[in-house]
């Protein structure tokens, strides 16, 4: 039976998580600042959309994406060169979870409703959550935000308003955290479009081991 959290309960060890559908470990309990912050350290997430109890995950592999191994294609690297980007932290955290928010969503609907922009502006006041906007030609571009534990940036949701607009963020962000000396990007669960631009699956231990 799958594990229920109340407010003060402490999470289950990930390798308890389901293998089908993968990674879910519980449910319940909220989305403070604190409970956050302890499901990060621990590699949990929380997904769920509208109206569902708060589902927290850890899936057996991770997406992750080490900075220094970022692809760019050989047309964006001419993109960057003709266009040179602007870039942006911490400029306008609500403007860039809202472009997230909008984004149009095939399987499940947008995960990033209300409740969760509460939470992660309140993580963003904070000073844990951070967001990055990319601008080309003084016009908004595209733009990502995140959670930063440690030497891990985990990355909640990326948005683009122009032709490579989330690729020219995913470099940006990088650049960032070469920068800043932030060793890994986690990017949560399998995608082409990251896969096709360096990101590769760890295992959950793996992936553990760099927050620790």
């Amino acid at each position: 039976m799958l594990p229920y959290l109340d407010d003060s309960a402490a999470f289950p060890d990930c390798e308890t998580a389901l293998i089908e559908p993968d990674g879910l470990l519980c449910f319940g309990a909220d989305l403070s600042t604190e409970r956050l912050m302890q499901a990060y350290a621990r590699g949990i997430f929380p997904w769920y959309t509208k109206n569902e109890p708060i589902m927290w995950w850890s899936p057996a592999n991770r997406m992750v994406l080490f900075p220094e191994q970022l692809h760019l294609s050989r047309s964006l690297q001419k993109a960057i060169k003709k266009h040179p980007p602007t870039f942006y932290i911490n400029r306008d955290f609500d403007t860039v979870i809202k472009h997230c928010a909008n984004i149009p969503r095939k399987d499940r609907g947008t995960w990033i409703h209300p409740e969760m922009i509460e939470a992660y502006t309140a993580l963003f006041l904070a000073g844990h959550a951070f967001c990055l906007e990319v601008e080309v030609n003084d016009q908004l571009a595209g733009g990502i935000y995140g959670v930063k534990v440690g030497d891990v940036f985990c990355g909640e949701s990326m948005f683009s308003l122009q032709s490579n607009g989330s690729k020219l963020a995913m470099y940006g962000l990088c650049q960032y955290m070469l920068q800043g000396g932030i060793k890994l990007l986690d990017c949560q669960i399998h995608n082409p479009h990251l896969e096709s631009m360096g990101a590769q699956l760890i295992s959950r231990k793996k992936f553990l081991a760099y927050l620790t």
